[in-house]
């Protein structure tokens, strides 16, 4: 597509590509990436969106050029005549936040992302080097120690200062998009609505504007997974004037918008007795399970469920652990992660530094866990993910290991 005034890439070659960085070196490929995007061939689409993926975005990580390139990511979102559009909207979702497992089930807590950027602003760096050499003489075990060692290494906090203002720069350029987002929930693709609805949940400085844009999609009659993901990001913004409308859901057929509406709404502070019934129906179903078209932790509600239940207070409602439980039991491999951070966080707390205890001195809820944990397959205990995890909250990180502390076979 051309670059002529008017057009969605209008004034790309007015930025200084040559002098922004990516994941690997100058930016000064990415012009071509987002022309290819509009291409009329879908090989070149998705080649180009591939290598955007691994460049702008690589496994996650922001870069000085990602902002740059936001705004003309918006323009082809919004230009009738590119196809894919509803990829390149999700693009703008990851550049954002990043896996949105990390803000989940809560949603983006901005105020406390800005304020710790100007903490690192404010910090000194030998202060800092300190507090990690403490950290590091403080780690009781020889594996974790090492792991320590690594990270002090690699400890810049120059660097990491870099990194952090270059994801929120990001952020904030695709929140100046949250119009043109806005705008797209009123596309005739329904991928496309879907796409935008589930954007537009993470950015709560933008909610007063983006609630009643949703409202539309709550309707009777809408496309599921347009509902759902308008349901889950109404939650995740604090709508609570859509409290009424949610609830409506509770008991439809749809058993997809049943659970979108149990996450929402206790997202809102509403665990009543059949939120919580319903999300501990999401919570144990099939592991085949995946809400097609469903964008939050990839359609993994039954994930989704699990997590929620874990923000719910376990003293006034003792029975969800076993819905947790076996959620937990349920998963597998990376799916499985979040489920296990937030299970880990629920029934251990924060993760620190004191040793571990005697297997028989945990609670019952701790033992019913690590048991559950020492039970996973092969398929979750081959990760490093999953094993970092385990150490973090001190708990062995080997199966037979995890599996001999339980005092199973």
């Amino acid at each position: 597509m051309s670059d002529s005034t008017g057009a969605p890439l209008a004034g790309l070659d007015d930025v200084d590509w040559a002098n922004l960085e990516h994941a690997y070196g100058p930016a000064d490929d990415v012009p071509d990436l987002l022309r290819a995007l509009a291409s009329e061939s879908a090989s070149e689409r998705g080649k180009a969106m591939h290598a955007l993926y691994g460049n702008i975005f690589h496994q996650g990580s922001r870069y000085e050029a990602t902002a740059h390139a936001v705004p003309f990511l918006a323009a082809l979102a919004d230009d009738p005549r590119v196809r894919d559009r509803a990829g390149i909207v999700l693009l703008l979702s990851a550049i954002a936040v990043g896996y949105d497992e990390s803000y989940l089930p809560r949603g983006v807590e901005i105020a406390e992302w800005r304020a710790g950027i100007e903490r690192m602003r404010a910090a000194d760096p030998d202060e800092e080097l300190h507090r990690m050499e403490e950290w590091v003489a403080a780690a009781d075990e020889e594996g974790e120690r090492s792991v320590r060692e690594t990270r002090l290494a690699v400890f810049d906090l120059e660097e990491s200062l870099r990194h952090a203002e270059a994801e929120l720069g990001a952020y904030d350029a695709v929140r100046a998009t949250v119009p043109t987002l806005r705008g797209l929930l009123g596309d005739p693709d329904p991928e496309i609505r879907a796409a935008a609805a589930y954007a537009l949940g993470w950015f709560p400085e933008e909610a007063a504007g983006t609630l009643p844009a949703l409202r539309p999609l709550l309707a009777p009659g809408a496309a599921a997974e347009v509902a759902a993901n308008a349901i889950v990001s109404a939650g995740l913004l604090g709508g609570h004037d859509l409290v009424p409308s949610l609830r409506t859901f509770l008991t439809g057929e749809d058993a997809l918008l049943r659970h979108a509406a149990a996450i929402a709404l206790a997202r809102l502070d509403d665990t009543g007795p059949d939120v919580l019934d319903t999300l501990e129906a999401a919570a144990t179903q099939p592991p085949e399970h995946t809400a097609p078209g469903v964008h939050h932790l990839d359609g993994n509600m039954r994930g989704y469920a699990t997590m929620t239940l874990a923000e719910v207070e376990e003293g006034a409602h003792p029975r969800l652990l076993g819905a947790m439980l076996k959620g937990l039991a349920l998963s597998s491999g990376p799916e499985a992660f979040p489920t296990v951070d937030a299970v880990l966080r629920h029934v251990f707390g924060q993760p620190g530094d004191a040793p571990r205890p005697p297997f028989e001195e945990l609670t019952e809820p701790q033992q019913r866990t690590v048991r559950t944990l020492a039970e996973m397959g092969d398929d979750t205990w081959r990760w490093g993910n999953f094993t970092l995890m385990l150490s973090a909250w001190g708990l062995p990180s080997r199966q037979a290991d995890c599996r001999a502390y339980a005092g199973l076979d």
